[in-house]
């Protein structure tokens, strides 16, 4: 006999973002037979942009999930069976046999009912530790012998054959060995039938011991979602556009003072306050100065054309356990100084806890990235596709410096500005570069020239 309901609906990978055409599931939210409805979060996917939570576009019960965590699959490939109408999933109820329904008029359980162990509920056999060792199944059990207080002792231990795999040493030799911490297992035996002696061991002690190999001496690492990504835009970007890559070392102490400054304020009470806070406005001063800088290449139909953009959406690339992220701090040029803080700090947040959105990661115009962070003084960044130029910002550090006429220790960072030779020539190049320097070396500046 079957239970009645309706057929179950199949839930399709939808395109989240801009034509992305795969995505992996990396973790389900519910298994079959639980109830879900519309709008609820049933599975995490990664895109080749982020992580992306789905929901359940209908309400009911959960038939089957058709694709397993981590896997990959197209869009549009169903990933979820859903039975709707509040109908269950059908199950065939089978009539008992005659002898089954005998027994159960008798009172004794049967299987699926009370006092009756199931095959998934019976306790697990006793699997054997090694190959050829532990128990038979089947094999009778030697009875514990009693100890003479009345407690119970195990058996003795059955005597192992010499060629047992075991390095052939005496006990009190064994015991040594153990004491120096030498291995026994690295020792060439000299005594009678190759057994090691007092002197082997001696003799180890003092010689070098092969380190030992601590799991397997290699990985394999799947390539996919964002690294994917990632990789495949990085190899276009390096054999696109044409990289210049131009460094400046700058004396950035009023800078840390001023950072110092700000965090006192009361309008930066709620926000952390970092120096690549300045990095950033000095960069969106510069773009503003250099609008040319702040464009992307296009191949048309009627030819190659520079996109210059009026507004500025600034990326911030990020590091996380799933690869290189760059999400973008959008219309940037509008926002004053607490504000393009906050901004910074929530696309920090979300990119360290893998939220960050396919919108958050498209439609980028310049980009920073600070490998100060990672105690390196400096780099030559590959652009971000689409963009004209991106920003290195290296650590801060005191290092001597003539200051005023005079050497003095001062807070030190080197800058480093990649950027698309096809758009950005060297003069543009250096003049973009140099502002962002100087509004570094005397924040003021920045009011100057806003």
């Amino acid at each position: 006999m079957v239970t009645p309901v309706t057929e179950p609906r199949l839930f399709k990978l939808p395109d989240v973002g801009e034509g992305l055409t795969e995505a992996e599931i990396v973790k389900w939210h519910v298994q079959p037979g639980d109830t879900v409805e519309d709008g609820q979060t049933i599975v995490e996917i990664e895109t080749a942009k982020a992580i992306v939570e789905l929901p359940c576009p209908f309400d009911g019960v959960v038939a089957e999930l058709l694709v397993s965590e981590g896997e990959t699959v197209d869009v549009g490939v169903p990933i979820i069976s859903v039975g709707t109408e509040g109908g269950a999933v059908a199950t065939p109820v089978s009539e008992p046999p005659a002898q089954t329904a005998a027994l159960r008029e008798e009172g004794v359980p049967t299987a699926n009912e009370p006092g009756m162990v199931t095959p998934e509920e019976a306790p697990p056999k006793r699997q054997p530790v090694l190959v050829g060792y532990g128990v038979k199944e089947g094999a009778t059990k030697r009875r514990p012998r009693k100890a003479t207080n009345g407690t119970v002792k195990p058996p003795a231990p059955r005597p192992q054959p010499v060629d047992n795999g075991l390095p052939l040493a005496k006990p009190p030799v064994r015991k040594m060995a153990k004491d120096l911490g030498v291995d026994l297992a690295t020792i060439t035996g000299s005594g009678p039938k190759g057994s090691i002696t007092r002197d082997d061991i001696l003799a180890a002690q003092h010689a070098p011991q092969a380190p030992v190999q601590a799991g397997p001496r290699e990985e394999r690492v799947p390539v996919k979602g964002v690294r994917k990504a990632t990789a495949a835009a990085m190899s276009d970007s390096a054999f696109t556009a044409p990289h210049v890559t131009e460094f400046l070392q700058v004396d950035v102490t009023r800078t840390m003072e001023t950072v110092k400054r700000l965090r006192e304020l009361p309008e930066f009470a709620d926000v952390k306050v970092s120096p690549l806070l300045l990095v950033a406005r000095a960069l969106l001063t510069a773009v503003r100065r250099h609008p040319m800088v702040n464009s992307t290449w296009e191949d048309g139909p009627n030819g190659a054309e520079i996109i210059v953009k009026r507004y500025v959406n600034l990326g911030i690339a990020a590091a996380t356990e799933r690869g290189l992220i760059v999400p973008k701090v959008k219309d940037a040029q509008d926002l004053d100084l607490p504000g393009l803080a906050r901004a910074l700090n929530e696309l920090a947040t979300k990119a360290r806890a893998g939220k960050a959105s396919p919108a958050d990661l498209s439609d980028g115009t310049i980009s920073i990235t600070n490998v100060g962070v990672f105690g390196v003084d400096t780099g030559t960044p590959i652009l971000t596709p689409g963009e004209a130029a991106i920003l290195a910002f290296g650590q801060i550090r005191d290092m001597p410096w003539v200051h005023e006429g005079e050497l003095a220790i001062r807070k030190v960072t080197t800058l480093a500005l990649s950027f698309d030779h096809r758009i950005v020539d060297g003069e543009l190049g250096s003049r973009v570069l140099r502002d962002v320097g100087d509004m570094l070396e005397d924040p003021i500046r920045m009011l100057a020239w806003s």
